[in-house]
């Protein structure tokens, strides 16, 4: 069984949510928090495997919470719910080491996978969101079978097998360095790969690029 904090400030979001996840056979909620200054006392208390955590919490940021676990070598894993993504939200909650960072109207079934992946381990990263946060779109590609790719990551894919190098995919790209790694990391899953080139190189194998 999967035990989970949910920490929001909105009464309804969050009594949404503890319904939503109850409804889940291996997910039980074992607390809940209005606030973010008492989600370290609470995991303290319930011991709960995954955080589901808001970013704006009264008395202490969603994302600041995650970096005092982070330094406290906490095992709860972080997944962050937002409802907009912006580069110094992103940024931050990647360098919290947060599990996954996710839109609040996701599909309701895309939070339970969510918490299921990332207690086993595994970062979700809802990358249309990590695009919001990023920067411009990439130049335009020519078409090409995209497989289980988006388009973006085809692109960087791409460029990767041609050699550039990491500084300079966030250039061509406009992309955050905490971006580009989602992007990366989205796609060694995608191609069920252990590096970033061998992602490349399956994906080039299957005619994706």
């Amino acid at each position: 069984m999967i035990r989970v904090l949910v920490a929001e400030d909105q009464n309804l979001i969050r009594g949404a949510l503890v319904a939503l996840l109850s409804l889940e056979p291996d997910i039980t909620v074992v607390a809940e928090t209005a606030r973010g200054d008492t989600i370290l006392a609470e995991i303290e208390h319930s011991r709960p495997n995954v955080a589901v955590v808001d970013i704006d919490l009264p008395g202490m940021d969603g994302i600041v919470a995650a970096q005092r676990l982070k330094d406290a070598g906490s095992p709860v894993r972080i997944l962050v719910l937002t409802s907009v993504g912006t580069p110094g939200n992103f940024d931050r909650a990647m360098q919290a080491g947060v599990a996954g960072f996710l839109v609040k109207d996701a599909p309701s079934d895309r939070l339970s996978r969510a918490i299921r992946d990332v207690h086993a381990g595994r970062r979700v990263i809802d990358v249309e969101l990590a695009d919001a946060a990023g920067g411009p779109a990439p130049v335009a590609a020519a078409r090409v079978s995209a497989g289980p790719l988006s388009s973006r990551e085809r692109g960087i894919l791409a460029a990767l097998r041609e050699g550039a190098s990491l500084p300079s995919l966030r250039s061509v790209f406009g992309l955050s360095s905490a971006t580009l790694q989602a992007h990366l990391a989205a796609a060694q899953s995608k191609t069920g790969s252990r590096s970033s080139a061998d992602a490349a190189r399956v994906a080039y194998e299957n005619g994706w690029l």
